[in-house]
C-alpha cells in the first residue's frame, strides 16, 4: 500500500471509487467502466505532487581532472569528455598486466565514445625486458602505432617473455615491420635519444607516484580499484560509472489521472509490444513510469535479463540488472492485482520500498511473486513479440553482448 500520498490525493481517490462503484452498480449497467471525459477534465488540473522518493545519486569524483594531470606522463585512447576515465599503470612483462590488458582492450573497443583510458609505465626493476619493451611502444608510437605494438607486446608476452634481452630487439624490429612500420626508422628510434628521455621520466614518474606492485587501476576514483579485471566485471563498472551521469538529483512528481488509460507501446525490431498501466492502484509507479518515457531514460536499452517461458527484465539503461534512476520509491501492493497470467508489468526491487526503473515482464503465471513487486500494467499487445526475445541470463563473470533492445517507449493517454 502507498504511505506517503498526500490527504489530498487519498481524498481524491476515495471520492473516484465511490463515484465509479455508483456507476457500476446503477440500472442498465453492464458493470463495465467508462471514462467520462467531463469528471477527467476536472482532475486534469490537479497540481502535481512531488513522488516521496528516497534519494541516492552522488557526486562523482572528478577523476578526470586527475586524469588531466596524467596526459603528459601516459598514452591516451578514447575522448576526453568521456563519462568515465580509466588510469592503469602497468609493466608489459607481468602475467597480471597482460591479463588486465586484454580486458582494457574490449573495454576501449566496447565503449570507444564513453571510457578515456590513461595508460602510464611502471617498469619493475627485478624484469629483465621491462625497459626494452617500453622502448618499443615509444619507438612505435613516433609511426602512430603506439596501441598496435602495445596490444600486441601483451597479447604475445609468452613469445618474447623468455627471450634473451639481446634478442629482444630483433624480435620488436620483426613485430614493428608486421605492423606496417618503418622498419629502419624503428630500429632508429628504438635506439634513439627521444626514446631513451621518455624511458627516463616514464621511470622516474611511476616511481613517484605509486609505491606498489603494478597492475595498478583507478575507474572513476582516486582509490585504486580492487576488484575483478575480467571483461564481465570491468564492463559492468564502466557500464554502472557510465549512468551515474544520466542519474538524477530530485525526485519526479506524480502526475497521473486515475480516471483516465494510459498506454504504453514498447517499440523493437521484433514487434511492438503494448501495455496497459495501472494508474488507480500503483500511481507512484506508473507516473514515475511515464516521467522516466518522457526522459528518455528507457531509449535504445536491452532486455538485459530474459528466461524464456518465465520473465523478460528491462529498465536499466546499464544493462548489469542493477542500474537505478538515482533514487528509490514506495513499494504498492494491490490485493486486486496478481501474477496469475501472463504479460503483468511490475516494477523490479531489492526488497520493499526499494522501487527505481528496473520493470519486468512476467511469461507466465508466477504466483509466488504475488505481494512482493508493484504491479504497474499489463501486456495487452505483442505478448507473441515477447516470446521471441534472445535468451539471456547475467552472471557474475561471464560477458554477455545487449540483447534484444528497446528503441523507444511511447505513451498514450485516453
Amino acid at each position: 500500500m502507498v504511505n506517503r500520498l498526500t490527504w489530498q490525493l487519498y481524498l481524491i481517490y476515495f471520492l473516484i471509487s465511490i463515484a465509479l462503484l455508483l456507476s457500476a452498480c446503477s440500472p442498465g449497467s453492464t458493470g463495465s467502466i467508462i471514462f467520462r471525459s467531463s469528471t477527467s477534465s476536472m482532475l486534469s488540473g490537479i497540481k502535481p505532487t512531488p513522488l516521496p522518493c528516497t534519494l541516492l545519486h552522488t557526486v562523482v569524483t572528478p577523476v578526470a581532472t586527475i586524469g588531466n594531470m596524467f596526459e603528459g606522463h601516459g598514452h591516451i585512447s578514447g575522448p576526453k569528455e568521456a563519462s568515465v576515465t580509466i588510469i592503469t599503470f602497468s609493466d608489459y612483462q607481468c602475467t597480471e598486466c597482460a591479463i588486465l590488458a586484454a580486458s582494457l582492450k574490449q573495454i576501449r573497443i566496447i565503449h570507444s565514445k564513453d571510457v578515456r583510458l590513461i595508460y602510464l609505465h611502471a617498469p619493475q626493476t627485478n624484469n629483465d625486458k621491462d625497459n626494452k619493451a617500453i622502448q618499443a611502444v615509444e619507438a612505435a608510437d613516433l609511426q602512430g602505432k603506439f596501441w598496435e605494438m602495445h596490444d600486441l607486446l601483451f597479447a604475445q608476452q609468452k613469445e618474447w617473455y623468455s627471450l634473451p634481452p639481446s634478442d629482444f630487439e630483433a624480435w620488436a624490429v620483426g613485430q614493428a615491420v608486421s605492423l606496417g612500420m618503418d622498419k629502419d626508422r624503428f630500429r632508429s628510434d628504438y635506439e634513439g635519444s627521444l626514446v631513451a628521455d621518455r624511458l627516463q621520466q616514464a621511470v622516474q614518474f611511476a616511481s613517484s607516484v605509486i609505491s606498489f606492485t603494478p597492475p595498478v587501476l583507478f575507474v572513476n576514483s582516486t582509490s585504486p580499484y580492487s576488484g575483478l579485471v575480467d571483461l564481465a566485471s570491468l564492463d559492468a563498472i564502466v557500464r554502472m560509472d557510465e549512468l551515474t551521469s544520466r542519474q538524477f538529483s530530485n525526485c519526479p512528481s506524480i502526475n497521473v489521472d486515475p480516471l483516465k488509460q494510459y498506454i504504453a507501446t514498447l517499440q523493437m525490431e521484433k514487434g511492438n509490444v503494448i501495455l496497459q498501466l495501472f494508474p488507480e492502484e500503483s500511481p507512484l509507479a506508473v507516473s514515475n513510469f511515464i516521467f522516466l518515457v518522457k526522459s528518455g531514460w528507457f531509449d535504445n536499452i536491452t532486455f538485459y535479463r530474459v528466461i524464456p517461458g518465465q520473465i523478460a527484465m528491462s529498465g536499466d539503461p546499464s544493462g548489469t540488472g542493477f542500474g537505478n534512476p538515482g533514487y528509490l520509491f514506495d513499494s504498492e501492493i494491490s490485493a486486486s492485482l496478481n501474477f496469475d497470467q501472463p504479460g503483468m508489468v511490475a516494477m523490479d526491487n531489492n526488497g520493499p520500498d526499494t522501487n527505481g526503473s528496473r520493470f519486468f515482464i512476467n511469461l507466465a503465471p508466477q504466483n509466488q511473486m504475488n505481494g512482493q513487486y508493484t504491479i504497474i500494467g499489463k501486456v495487452i499487445s505483442g505478448i507473441d513479440v515477447l516470446s521471441t526475445l534472445n535468451a539471456r541470463n547475467n552472471q557474475p563473470g561471464i560477458y554477455l553482448p545487449p540483447g534484444d533492445v528497446i528503441t523507444g517507449i511511447t505513451i498514450e493517454e485516453r
